[in-house]
């Protein structure tokens, strides 16, 4: 951030953290509404691939401005880098494979098990004690997180499947996440995350290859940008604010997802769903409550 920017904001104005942080969380489903469209006529594969192709159009000229091609290109402990570019991009593809049949809501309910991820491996990868509080609450998260899916009641469906996937993943992207937090600009990380996404899943792009209507353009390049836009304000709200005050309020993003999900496909989670959100997202915010406690840094859902 410029000085100038950071004497208008302050170095840790809770306001517009928030502010950045609630209109991040409203931009960034409006892209996976539009990886659903495009899923309709394209295959997963290609809707991931044109979403990471179209978001690192947008990036790569501002992050090489900004920082120069050696910084960009030549990132610290690159063996981490393209273990996260490859994280999210199974992440991704799942979640897209997810959402191809199932609500936004619902899909979007299971990457909410991510920090439960993190906090119950943390003591395996990052070192860190788990207290039993935290403990209680990542089996709630699950519990919760297996209310959504409903495994045994006769109507298991595979998206749900594919969605727990995704947010296991995204996991495991965010423990690598923590493991860099200090390798250089957030910016400069996630213009890599996104070249080696783009470079994972062009794999399987001669496999399933669709070529794009006119029609179709216009969502791929609002995929891009939404997806830069949404992650500039996340960025920026990380500098003008703590993990843990912002944690909470990456939760918005079901509201938005379970607004776009009536308004464009007619979906609207039932009663069940609503309650595994629910347990999920409690869950969720009483180990941002502990990490606080323990001036950790809150297991937050940072989007690639």
């Amino acid at each position: 951030m410029s000085s100038g920017l950071r004497d208008a904001l302050g170095e840790d104005r809770p306001v517009v953290a928030i502010t950045l942080m609630v209109i991040a969380m409203a931009l960034l489903p409006i892209m996976d509404a539009f990886a659903k469209l495009l899923s309709q006529d394209l295959p997963v594969e290609e809707v991931a691939w044109w979403r990471f192709l179209s978001g690192l159009v947008f990036i790569l000229p501002i992050t090489l401005w900004r920082y120069g091609a050696r910084t960009t290109l030549r990132p610290l402990q690159p063996g981490l880098q393209i273990l996260r570019g490859c994280l999210t991009a199974v992440s991704s593809l799942l979640f897209f494979a997810a959402i191809a049949t199932a609500p936004l809501a619902d899909s979007m309910a299971l990457i909410f098990i991510a920090p439960l991820v993190v906090t119950a491996a943390s003591p395996f990868v990052l070192g860190e004690k788990v207290g039993l509080h935290r403990w209680a609450a990542v089996c709630v998260g699950f519990i919760g997180a297996l209310i959504v899916i409903r495994p045994g009641f006769g109507n298991l469906d595979p998206a749900m499947l594919l969605a727990a996937g995704a947010g296991l993943s995204h996991g495991a992207f965010l423990l690598v996440t923590r493991r860099l937090s200090r390798s250089g600009p957030p910016l400069a990380t996630l213009c890599v995350t996104t070249l080696v996404a783009v470079l994972v899943l062009t794999i399987f792009q001669p496999l399933v290859w669709v070529p794009p209507q006119p029609h179709h353009w216009p969502l791929i390049a609002g995929m891009g940008l939404f997806s830069v836009l949404g992650h500039f304000l996340l960025i920026k709200a990380f500098e003008v604010g703590t993990a843990t005050l912002l944690a909470p309020f990456g939760y918005a993003e079901i509201i938005t997802a379970t607004a776009l999900g009536l308004m464009i496909f007619g979906d609207f989670p039932d009663r069940i769903t609503w309650a595994g959100i629910f347990v999920i997202v409690c869950s969720g915010l009483y180990i941002t409550f502990r990490e606080r406690v323990r001036g950790r840094p809150a297991s937050v859902r940072p989007r690639t």
